[in-house]
Parts: C-alpha cells; sequence; structure tokens
C-alpha cells in the first residue's frame, strides 16, 4: 500500500516516472490543437464570415471560466482508493473528450460546430485541470520547473503531430476537398485519429501513475464530510477567488496578454494566412484547401519548436536552479518578434521561421507560468487554485471573442485580416514586460522555499 508522502519529502521522481505522468497531455494536445487549427476552417467551410469567427470560439473560453475552477475544487476534495484524486478526472475528461472530437467535423450547420466545440472544450477541460495538479501533487519543489517542462515538451510533440494530420492524410490520398459547405475527408479522418490518440495517451498515464493519499485520510474524509454541498462548494470557490494570493494575480496579467495573443492565433491563421500569402479566400476551392492544410503545417512548426525548446529547458532545470521570470520574459520576446514577422512574410516557407519564433513562447506559457504558481501557492489547495487560474487564460479570450480582436486590430493597424498577427505579436510584447512586476521569490527564483507557505502547507 501506498505510504502518505508528506509535502516536505517527497522523493525526486525520474524522467520516465515525469514523462509516464504527463503522457496523457499528448491526447489532450491533440485535441486542442486540431480544435485550435482546424475549428476555423469548419466554420468558414460551414459559411461563417471571417470578422464572426471570434464570437464562434466564445464557448470554449466560457466553457473552461466555468468547468475548471470546479474541477479543480472537486479534484482536491476526492480521492478513490483505485484512481487517487486526479485520475478519476482524467478519465471521465478522456471519455466524453474523445467522443466529441470524433464527431466534431460531421457537422452540417454552423449551430452544430459551435455545439460540438462547446461540448469539446468542456470535455477537454475535465481532464486538463488535474494534469497541472498532478504535477504540483507528485514533484517536490527543486523539480517544479523540471516537471512542467517535461509536460511541455510532450504537449509540444502533440501540437506538432495533431496540426500536420490534415496534411498527412491528404499525402495518403484522402481528399481534401468536398462539395460547398462540406468537411473534408481529410480533416474527419485527423480528428479521428485525434480522438484515439487522446482517449488511449490519457489511459496510459492512469494505468501507470500512482498518486499519493491525503497525509491524514481520517481527517481528509471528516473535512469533505463537514464541507459538502454546492452551496459550501460555491462559496469556497468565490472566496479563493477574491482572496488569492498576490502572486496570483501578478502572473495573471502576464497570462491574460499571452492567451489574447494566442486566441488571435487560432481564430485566424488561417483567414489571415490564406488570404495574405496565399491570395485564396474561396472555402471550396482547391487552392484554399491546399493553403489551409500548409497553414495547419506551419502551426505544427510551432509545436515542433517548442518540444525542442522544452527539450532544451529540460537538460537546463534538471542541472542547475533558473530564474523562472527571466526564461519567461525571453520566451514571450520571442513570441512577439514570430507573430509580428508573419506580416512582412512574401514567401510562405518563411513562415516556418515566424512560428519556430512563436514555438518559443507557447513552450514558456505552458511551463514557466505553472512552476511559479505552483511554488507560491498552498499545495492542499492546489486543484482549486490552478482552476481559479484558468480564469486568466479564458478572460482574455472571452473579450476576444467578443469584439476584443476586431476593434483593437483596425483601430490601431487597419482592416486587413493580417494585421490580427501584428495585434498578436504586440499583446505577447507587453506580456514580456509584465513579467517585471512578479515579486515572489518562490515563484522567480527555481528551488526557493518559502517559510510561511511551508506553514500554510
Amino acid at each position: 500500500m501506498t505510504q502518505p508522502v508528506t509535502t516536505s519529502v517527497k522523493p525526486k521522481l525520474s524522467f520516465w516516472q515525469i514523462w509516464n505522468m504527463s503522457f496523457g497531455f499528448l491526447g489532450i494536445q491533440f485535441g486542442f490543437a486540431l480544435q485550435g487549427g482546424f475549428m476555423s476552417r469548419i466554420f468558414q467551410t460551414l459559411g461563417a464570415e471571417k470578422d464572426a469567427i471570434p464570437i464562434l470560439w466564445i464557448a470554449a473560453p466560457l466553457t473552461g471560466l466555468i468547468v475548471q475552477p470546479i474541477v479543480g475544487y472537486l479534484s482536491d476534495r476526492t480521492w478513490h482508493p483505485t484512481l487517487g484524486r486526479r485520475r478519476p478526472f482524467f478519465l471521465i475528461g478522456a471519455v466524453l473528450s474523445s467522443i466529441a472530437l470524433f464527431f466534431a467535423p460531421y457537422s452540417s450547420a454552423l449551430w452544430m460546430a459551435v455545439g460540438a466545440l462547446w461540448i469539446l472544450d468542456a470535455s477537454i477541460n475535465i481532464s486538463m485541470e488535474p494534469f497541472r495538479a498532478l504535477v504540483a501533487d507528485k514533484l517536490p519543489d527543486s523539480q517544479r520547473s523540471y516537471g512542467f517542462v517535461v509536460q511541455t515538451l510532450i504537449i509540444g510533440v502533440g501540437t506538432w503531430a495533431a496540426s500536420n494530420l490534415p496534411w498527412l492524410m491528404t499525402q495518403l490520398g484522402v481528399p481534401n476537398t468536398a462539395a460547398p459547405g462540406v468537411i473534408p475527408d481529410s480533416v474527419k479522418f485527423a480528428f479521428a485519429v485525434g480522438a484515439g490518440v487522446l482517449f488511449f495517451s490519457i489511459l496510459y498515464t492512469i494505468l501507470t501513475t500512482k498518486e499519493y493519499p491525503p497525509e491524514n485520510l481520517a481527517a481528509f474524509e471528516k473535512d469533505k464530510k463537514e464541507t459538502e454541498g454546492f452551496l459550501h462548494g460555491f462559496k469556497e470557490i468565490f472566496t479563493q477567488i477574491v482572496t488569492m494570493p498576490k502572486v496570483m494575480v501578478q502572473l495573471g496579467v502576464v497570462q491574460f496578454f499571452s492567451w489574447f495573443a494566442f486566441f488571435i492565433l487560432w481564430s485566424f491563421a488561417t483567414p489571415a494566412i490564406t488570404e495574405h500569402i496565399f491570395k485564396a479566400t474561396d472555402t471550396a476551392s482547391a487552392a484554399y484547401n491546399d493553403a489551409a492544410d500548409k497553414v495547419g503545417n506551419y502551426l505544427g512548426t510551432y509545436g515542433l519548436v517548442s518540444m525542442l525548446y522544452a527539450l532544451i529547458l529540460a537538460f537546463i532545470t534538471s542541472k542547475i536552479k533558473i530564474n523562472r521570470r527571466a526564461f519567461h520574459m525571453f520566451g514571450l520576446f520571442c513570441g512577439a518578434l514570430g507573430f509580428s514577422s508573419i506580416y512582412i512574410v512574401e514567401n510562405h516557407e518563411n513562415l516556418h521561421y515566424s512560428f519556430a519564433l512563436v514555438g518559443i513562447a507557447w513552450a514558456s506559457i505552458l511551463s514557466m507560468p505553472y512552476a511559479m504558481l505552483s511554488s507560491a501557492v498552498p499545495a492542499k489547495k492546489m486543484g482549486i487554485y490552478m482552476g481559479i487560474f484558468n480564469m486568466f487564460i479564458v478572460i482574455p479570450q472571452i473579450i476576444a471573442a467578443v469584439g476584443g480582436i476586431n476593434f483593437t486590430y483596425k483601430f490601431l493597424f487597419g482592416e486587413a485580416t493580417i494585421n490580427t498577427m501584428l495585434l498578436a505579436g504586440l499583446s505577447l510584447a507587453v506580456a514580456a514586460v509584465a513579467n517585471l512586476f512578479i515579486s515572489s521569490k518562490a515563484a522567480i527564483l527555481d528551488g526557493y522555499i518559502d517559510p510561511s507557505l511551508e506553514e500554510k502547507t
């Protein structure tokens, strides 16, 4: 039987143990990459106008805003003798996500595609938040940066592979064109493969990873019984939101502008690049669908580079303690340059260089903020804090979806759709500068132990 492990004596884990506990993120990222890279293509195929695309995406961030704090709260209070604390949510999310991902490209009307996106994002969120908390649950503080970087490495593999799936299906002879208003078979096949990868990769983590039980299981169960009920849960989530630690607010500003930029990418990369660089606007034409496949290929580049950059970070963080704030600033400035350079690209092959810089930012966004947060908040509330931290991811996406993108890029840069990439670059530059306001040593310095935090934990 697994013995309770206190937060102060957690054993260091090997690379492969950390790999196993994070492997399910491969499937989660297959879901997110297919959703992020190709839902706008599906919306356009089903008749959506370019300016309407952001509002059609609003289902995704709204779902995350509601689901993640609730899942975080519930997973903090869960203990199953076989599945543990976080893994029950992995399993539920895996089943629902794989079903939703498989059926999303079979939408025959725009409202069906929007509904499919809503269900898909809610389902993925059920699994995703506990994966963040699991790294903090299992690893000592000295391995937090390393753990989140390994997770990012797996995410990079998933982003690259999933983004290239429709292109690969086309190379294998699957048609990438269809009648007007019909999703091409290459996209349908890609989503089907993604659904399989999503389910089995999460199942792999469930089967290969054990969790530490609460340090005092009897007290844990007693406290859970005394605080049951929807009203208490709502009150607890609300209380933690209004009293969140200062470091969470500081990191939240960085996250706000980071995710605003990437929501622009997911919403507008396909229409902006197919129109500006490939001069293709007819969604039923071979020219447009070939261009859209290539955009997916370039999106895969940022996933591939994020994987390679995460490998470098994994080596560095396994050997030395780093200044997380400085590393994150560097990554975000690289992404700002990458987005801005898309505007001046003439030869589409050069987009690989632009998206390579975006990939460095993506690797940093998926690792450094979570490493900083997990080292600066109490461990026993890690799930709910990770869920609440997601607010700083979804709120900028909601603002972007209800008009923030359309108004801002047109006001600052002009009507051309490619100007959305300039806005994304500006947003990442602001995020980079906002790092200067992060003041917690526990967040900034890898391996720093805050004595007051230890007492709370």
